[in-house]
């Protein structure tokens, strides 16, 4: 527990009739959805975390979150999504051969039957983020999700850019922190670790590269993730709470997606991870370019200072109002002074960033 708030809290969201609904893939992964009603809806949102994070992100009580911000605008039903990235279950940091193909494959099908057979017909928009934004858009190229009325797509979509530091990273942090340090997987708790671990040893060095505050989670999430101090948000944009339990909100990770990541960092757009795997014989070997087929309404979203992911988001906006035949479908917002997550989980970003979403949702709800 930080600051009074207890990990994998639904106080954040008042006023709703809370149900959760786990369900099965057709792997075998046991997931899981969370439902927030307050009224009949003709138009439901899902929203979906990225790698190392939660549905905590959406329902968060130091500050008016995604999910209330949308059941007081008219949303009234909303779900959260937890799949196999969540940092919720176990699969999230023990060895694993899963990809990003995986969860396009399995993960969002099983999430969308099981939320249907309770929806039946109605709408449903889906509020994306991070390698959940680029994983959803992969099930839409694929066609394993259909009848999608909207998606909203925060920090990256199926275009991927990132900083030199972290191209270096991603090419050979895998090897180095697995092999020659002996760190099965990363965690922003590090720090808590006992004295002269690994894992302590390995967070004081990373502290020592982060003088731009005194939390060393802080730290350890901009080395995991991004290039900069810190990388993956603003300072000024988080809530002080916010800012004491980032552990809480992006925790361990394994390493495992990172050989995938690695190589759609090298391609620049979401391919996929083994075009030999008999399994995902199904799916296109490059997202990116079966997108423009694809008719549902997009929102790209990213903060003007994305550290993590660069101008992805725009220039694959561009990339798709250049090719597709209805470029009016596709909408890009740039929040100014905005980061990666802070888009999410800012302390005004009821007022500043979610506006748009409600506005681009509203116009689709019809």
């Amino acid at each position: 527990m930080r600051n009074g708030i207890p990990r994998h809290t639904l106080a954040g969201v008042a006023d709703a009739k809370v149900t959760v609904h786990p369900f099965t893939t057709e792997d075998g992964l046991g997931l899981q959805l969370t439902r927030f009603r307050r009224t009949e809806c003709e138009d439901v949102v899902l929203l979906v975390h990225g790698l190392t994070a939660s549905s905590d992100l959406f329902i968060m009580p130091e500050h008016r979150n995604l999910a209330t911000y949308l059941l007081d605008n008219g949303f009234g039903d909303v779900w959260t999504l937890d799949m196999r990235m969540s940092n919720r279950f176990p699969y999230n940091t023990e060895p694993h051969d899963y990809t990003l193909d995986d969860i396009a494959l399995y993960d969002y099908p099983a999430a969308l039957a099981e939320l249907r057979r309770h929806i039946g017909e109605r709408r449903v928009h889906v509020v994306a983020h991070c390698l959940g934004s680029m994983t959803f858009l992969m099930s839409l190229c694929a066609g394993t999700v259909q009848d999608v009325s909207s998606v909203v797509c925060n920090a990256v979509g199926l275009l991927m850019r990132v900083p030199v530091w972290s191209n270096w990273k991603v090419t050979y942090g895998r090897e180095l922190i697995e092999r020659v340090i002996g760190l099965p997987r990363l965690d922003p708790r590090f720090a808590d670790a006992p004295p002269f671990s690994r894992g302590w040893v390995f967070s004081r060095l990373v502290s020592l590269a982060h003088p731009e505050c005194g939390n060393p989670a802080c730290h350890m999430v901009s080395f995991m993730w991004g290039t900069g101090w810190p990388a993956l948000y603003s300072h000024d944009k988080l809530d002080p709470v916010t800012h004491e339990r980032i552990a809480d909100l992006l925790g361990p990770v394994g390493l495992d997606y990172h050989r995938h990541i690695r190589k759609i960092v090298r391609a620049g757009r979401a391919v996929k991870y083994d075009s030999g795997a008999l399994r995902h014989a199904g799916l296109p070997d490059d997202y990116l370019a079966a997108a423009p087929g694809v008719d549902t309404p997009m929102l790209f979203l990213t903060g003007e200072h994305n550290h993590v992911f660069g101008d992805s988001n725009v220039l694959g906006y561009q990339k798709l109002v250049r090719e597709a035949a209805d470029p009016d479908r596709y909408e890009l917002f740039v929040a100014p002074g905005y980061g990666y997550v802070d888009m999410i989980i800012g302390r005004d970003a009821h007022l500043e960033v979610f506006p748009h979403i409600l506005d681009f949702l509203r116009r689709w709800a019809v």
